[in-house]
């Protein structure tokens, strides 16, 4: 994310910033319409998408606190059709772990996590012994903390694409939806490593059969923020990078991958996945 700024005189007053809606280049110190509503930054008709800083702090990535330890968080439970491949930590709270299913999971002697030969870390639940409800308690309020803050970033796109991303290129940035978002086919977001990407997306999130998520010029999963109000569904095969901080469930197609994380405010459905966690 970068930050412009200018300055130009009229009869009527003083305006600063600078938007511009074209298509070839950028305008200092003008203001131009759109008819989706206010956007910041330039669109390309290649399909670049160059975003500037709202002021909001954009380009700072979403406080996910003690969420973060779980590469899956949920609160009603995960459902898996084996094989999966998962690397990091799962919890399931206020859920039992009798929600958690088709993990063949082993107890502990300790009874505070179970452990599963499909996953390279632990598996926490709320029906585990001390200190593990509480723990998860705080991660669970957490999850709900991050998926607000990610809502309440303002936007410096909006509507991109009419709810289809399929093929574009995107620079760093919050974009946001008013509907649900379909990704047919593979979308690069390119970017160093400390750039930021925010999704905000009111309804469904679709990524079809075989896309791809690509990450380009250095940017890194763990600063892609999928911040969505419904169901979040990856389809067969497709190769998925980010945070997905859903407000109901994520449900994986069969031979789907994620390298980020899901944290669902619902129920987490797996189909022979890797799901691979974040730094």
């Amino acid at each position: 994310m970068t930050s412009s700024s200018g300055t130009s005189g009229t009869t009527s007053g003083t305006t600063s910033g600078t938007t511009s809606g074209t298509t070839s280049g950028t305008t200092s110190g003008t203001t131009s319409g759109t008819t989706s509503g206010t956007t910041s930054g330039t669109t390309s008709t290649s399909g670049t998408t160059d975003t500037t800083d709202t002021g909001d702090a954009p380009g700072v990535p979403v406080d996910l606190a003690s969420a973060g330890n779980s590469v899956i968080l949920t609160k009603s439970g995960i459902t898996n059709v084996p094989m999966s491949a998962i690397t990091g930590d799962l919890g399931v709270s206020p859920a039992a772990a009798t929600a958690i299913t088709g993990l063949s999971l082993q107890l502990d002697p300790s009874n505070v996590f179970s452990t599963s030969t499909q996953v390279k870390g632990k598996v926490y639940a709320a029906s585990y012994a001390v200190p593990t409800p509480a723990v998860l308690t705080t991660a669970i309020g957490d999850m709900q903390t991050a998926f607000t803050e990610a809502a309440g970033r303002a936007p410096d796109l909006i509507e991109l694409g009419a709810g289809n991303i399929g093929g574009m290129t995107l620079a760093p940035g919050v974009y946001q939806w008013s509907s649900g978002l379909l990704i047919p086919s593979s979308v690069t977001l390119k970017g160093g490593s400390k750039d930021v990407w925010i999704f905000q997306i009111a309804q469904v999130l679709t990524v079809g059969s075989g896309a791809e998520i690509v990450l380009s010029g250095g940017a890194l999963a763990e600063n892609v923020f999928w911040q969505v109000s419904e169901a979040v569904n990856v389809g067969t095969g497709a190769q998925f990078k980010g945070i997905v901080l859903t407000k109901t469930g994520v449900t994986m197609a069969t031979g789907a991958s994620i390298h980020g994380r899901l944290l669902a405010q619902t129920a987490v459905t797996l189909d022979m996945n890797t799901v691979v966690e974040t730094p």
